[in-house]
């Protein structure tokens, strides 16, 4: 039900109180486990030593009474409802119990053989959280070590199957938008026609292991492409929905003058295509997304993007570019649960999200798809939130942008020497820095819980280490060499 940062190296609780109110072509190329078309990134071993921000393997557990005994009960996902219910992982997976206190006793659960537990809950709705790693094939009891409790029936059983999970049980298509997935710079060159095509594509895709959404795409990845254009330049959009589509759809340009952004023009029926154009006029970082009813629905499935609109000339130049975009998902079934989710049209209105996800899922942009960079490069990050409700505080742990252009007016002079951005809803920004030490740089929303909802990513730095800057010890000691 809940995510977690994870600690693999053994087990940890945490406990808390818990509610239980429930011409030229603008864009970029486009390419229960997906398909292996293509093999998965691995994250170096010292990505972040001693944490792993991979989603666990989520089980809710609420202590009750059920045929006159203590029991704990299942909530969410396949042990919804049932009493004192069988957990089934497999080797090597990572698990996390939440543990809610249902009827005011005092409890907790201990896994025997893992020496893993979580704290003692007292009071109503008080819970704890605690994770392990399955490293112990076979079957061991969990229950509740108050006295006499577990005599009183609080006892379960968790298995431990032998080796991986089978790839079947995760099967969807890869829907991650690449980070590096983005046009070159334009650069000098006089205002043209530029034409771009975006196909609307519905599809199951894997949102994280063992779990699968019906996303919404435009040209079937999250976000859809990055488009680039100059400022003067005609934009000729043509918006196709193939025949097997169950939905219209359409596209608002941010970057488009004109009532709807051009919406009115693009509200497509499955099996038609539309067509219309816009001049870009101003220069700026600019969202577009579905605008056909209900907004927030279509734009929750996945459909937004950024178009780059470069001043005369373009931006200066860095070493890299990546392209990275926040949104959230609202799911009937708790985060973490395995299988097909469906989407939570209350929990989308009273704005409840189970996930927040950068790139359209869970690791996306850390075992999927990290970002690469060399020390003593320069980044520069397109940063843009689809949503389609909640604000983001972007930052880098262990960076400082040198420069930010604010809200995506890169007509602006940027700001400088900045640790977070504020990006609404619907808006943009573009930040800059150089890269003056190797390692494993960590992409979060400084909202920081929203990271034990899936919003994490990796920026993976290769090249020689400058202690000069940071070491280990104290000043008088100094860097070693």
């Amino acid at each position: 039900m809940l995510g977690a940062f994870a600690w693999p190296d053994g087990a940890l609780a945490q406990t808390h109180g818990h509610d239980t109110a429930q011409a030229t072509e603008a864009g970029a190329s486009d390419a229960q486990p997906a398909p292996a078309a293509a093999a998965e990134t691995p994250v170096p071993v010292n990505a972040q030593p001693g944490i792993s921000y991979h989603a666990p393997l989520v089980f809710t557990l609420r202590t009750g009474i059920a045929e006159g005994r203590m029991v704990y009960i299942g909530v969410g996902g396949t042990i919804d409802g049932k009493v004192n219910p069988t957990l089934t992982v497999h080797e090597g997976e990572l698990v996390q119990v939440v543990l809610i206190n249902g009827e005011g006793a005092e409890h907790d659960i201990f896994i025997d053989q893992y020496n893993a537990r979580s704290s003692k809950v007292i009071g109503k709705n008080a819970s704890s959280t605690f994770a392990f790693v399955a490293d112990k094939p076979g079957d061991f009891a969990y229950f509740c070590t108050i006295a006499g409790h577990r005599l009183a029936g609080m006892e379960g059983l968790i298995q431990v199957v032998a080796g991986p999970r089978a790839a079947s049980e995760a099967e969807g298509a890869d829907i991650v938008r690449d980070p590096g997935d983005l046009p070159a710079p334009i650069g000098q060159r006089a205002p043209e026609v530029v034409k771009v095509t975006l196909v609307t594509e519905e599809l199951v895709g894997k949102l994280d292991d063992g779990t699968t959404y019906e996303y919404w795409t435009f040209n079937g990845k999250v976000p859809g492409p990055l488009l680039r254009v100059r400022v003067g330049d005609s934009v000729e959009v043509t918006l196709q929905n193939p025949e097997n589509s169950i939905m219209p759809h359409s596209v608002d340009f941010h970057a488009a003058t004109g009532p709807g952004g051009g919406s009115h023009a693009t509200q497509t029926a499955p099996g038609e295509e539309n067509v219309f154009t816009f001049k870009a006029l101003k220069p700026g970082v600019y969202v577009y997304h579905c605008a056909t009813a209900s907004v927030a629905h279509h734009i929750t499935n996945g459909m937004y993007g950024l178009i780059v609109v470069e001043p005369e000339g373009g931006l200066p130049l860095v070493d890299r570019e990546f392209y990275v975009m926040q949104g959230e998902l609202y799911t009937v079934e708790p985060y973490g649960t395995r299988g097909l989710m469906e989407m939570d049209y209350d929990k989308l209105v009273s704005e409840n999200p189970e996930y927040f996800i950068f790139n359209g899922a869970v690791e996306a942009l850390t075992k999927r798809h990290p970002l690469y960079a060399n020390v003593g490069e320069t980044v520069r990050i397109y940063f843009g939130v689809g949503g389609p409700n909640f604000t983001s505080s972007f930052h880098v742990i262990g960076e400082i942008f040198d420069n930010v252009y604010t809200f995506g007016s890169i007509t602006s002079p940027p700001i400088t020497s900045v640790q977070t951005v504020t990006v609404p809803p619907g808006g943009s920004t573009v930040v800059d820095f150089k890269i003056d030490r190797p390692g494993t740089f960590v992409l979060v929303d400084h909202a920081l819980s929203r990271a034990e909802r899936g919003l994490v990513g990796y920026l993976i730095v290769d090249g020689p280490e400058n202690d000069e800057i940071m070491h280990t010890g104290t000043a008088e000691q100094g860097p070693v060499n």
